[in-house]
């Protein structure tokens, strides 16, 4: 996607937003984790694929850093080839979320396999949530800014927008990519390109710690 970034001054972020410090603190917790919640993620691979037919994985897809096109991962919490039958917004309802995939999405387990995504240097664990090339086009010059920045498993915007789905629902059908495109995802690049400017260290852990409250609240 060559188009998609026009030439910024590099200090419009904070330096930790591409520091050695910041790619350490993903690869140490990412990695961690990963060794801490295996048998975790093994229970939730067998309800996958023990409840459903297709993949355990969904992969899809995603722009990341600098345009940058990669496959970010998740248990697949959707009956198989959902993309046939919808487009890729979801919200609370969907008839083509599965039963475990209500709960996987209910307490955020289908997005563990992204830890693999943080590991291999595609994401990192804090940042704008990664979103499908045919949104991403319908960003602004200015607003496709955000794609300086790594994308990540949680951000200012995935913390505001926990329940995004639910704002969804309230969407008519034939509205939703559009009301998606034109108000939630620009609402969403403003909340990250904020915080990305006052980034550090300490504001990426209180976040991060905000997001495990907000998971079991």
């Amino acid at each position: 996607m060559p188009d998609t970034l026009e030439s910024t001054p590099a200090g419009m972020f904070s330096r930790w937003n591409h520091s050695a410090g910041k790619r350490a603190f993903d690869l140490v917790c990412a990695g961690s984790l990963l060794l801490l919640i295996s048998p975790l993620l093994l229970v939730v691979a067998l309800a996958v694929k023990c409840t459903t037919d297709g993949p355990i994985f969904f992969r899809h897809h995603r722009v990341g850093k600098n345009g940058s096109l990669f496959d970010v991962l998740k248990f697949r919490t959707m009956s198989a080839n959902p993309q046939q039958a919808g487009p890729n917004v979801t919200r609370s309802g969907d008839p083509r979320i599965t039963s475990v995939g209500k709960l996987l999405r209910k307490w955020k387990l289908d997005e563990l396999p992204q830890l693999i995504n943080v590991v291999r240097g595609e994401m990192s664990l804090v940042g704008p949530r990664p979103d499908a090339p045919q949104y991403i086009r319908e960003l602004s010059p200015q607003q496709k800014q955000v794609l300086m920045l790594s994308p990540g498993i949680t951000g200012a915007a995935s913390l505001r927008y926990r329940d995004e789905e639910t704002v969804l629902s309230r969407v008519p059908a034939n509205d939703l990519e559009h009301f998606y495109c034109t108000e939630l995802l620009p609402a969403k690049v403003r909340l990250d390109t904020d915080y990305a400017h006052r980034a550090n260290f300490l504001t990426d852990f209180i976040l991060l710690l905000r997001t495990g409250a907000a998971i079991f609240r």
